[in-house]
């Protein structure tokens, strides 16, 4: 599909029903309400799904387009909310710190705000194969780059060629939407992870 037909905007610039919409009732993307990376593993199942719910909305600043900040993006197809991707700064991720994957073989700092992260993708069920992703994975270095990020990176699946994975996998995206989005590889953690960064 072609991208043009794709429109990105601010997740401020969203209604709380289009991310509803997204992110569905059932399934790992509603019980998340992309909170994995913002809350540490020994802490998970003290988060009811309600209260996930709830921090993800505050941190959308869903339907304040006057908001200074907000956690990611929404894509629309002929008006229809179709996709979600987070990104933010990377400090703003507690459990991509403690990680140890995203880190081997780079002398990074985790700390460091003025490098963004692009950590979770949800594609709304129907409208999956495109090209939602991958028009998300191009529109994040022109939003944190606004923001004031000097760097985005991703830390996406690498799939060998035919192998297949599920959606719930690929919530991290694809080695090639970030490619295509102008990411160069500046890792490869594990024979499945890779880390891609573009420099804003």
């Amino acid at each position: 599909m072609d991208d043009a037909t794709i429109r990105i905007l601010p997740a401020n610039e969203a209604s709380t029903a289009d991310l509803d919409a997204i992110l569905g009732v059932r399934g790992e993307a509603a019980r998340c309400s992309c909170q994995w990376f913002k809350v540490l593993h020994r802490d998970w199942r003290e988060t009811a799904h309600e209260e996930r719910r709830e921090r993800f909305r505050e941190q959308t600043a869903c339907g304040d387009p006057g908001s200074p900040t907000t956690s990611g993006l929404v894509a629309y197809l002929d008006e229809v909310p179709v996709g979600w991707c987070a990104v933010e700064p990377r400090t703003a991720y507690v459990r991509l710190a403690a990680q140890r994957v995203p880190w081997l073989g780079r002398d990074e700092d985790p700390a460091d705000d003025g490098v963004w992260s692009v950590t979770c993708f949800v594609t709304r069920v129907g409208y999956r194969r495109r090209g939602v992703m991958a028009a998300l994975a191009a529109a994040t270095p022109g939003f944190a780059r606004a923001r004031g990020a000097r760097a985005v990176e991703g830390y996406p699946l690498d799939p060998a060629p035919g192998q297949e994975f599920s959606w719930g996998e690929l919530y991290v995206g694809n080695r090639a939407a970030f490619a295509a989005a102008g990411f160069a590889e500046v890792a490869h953690p594990t024979p499945r992870r890779v880390v891609m960064r573009r420099e804003l």
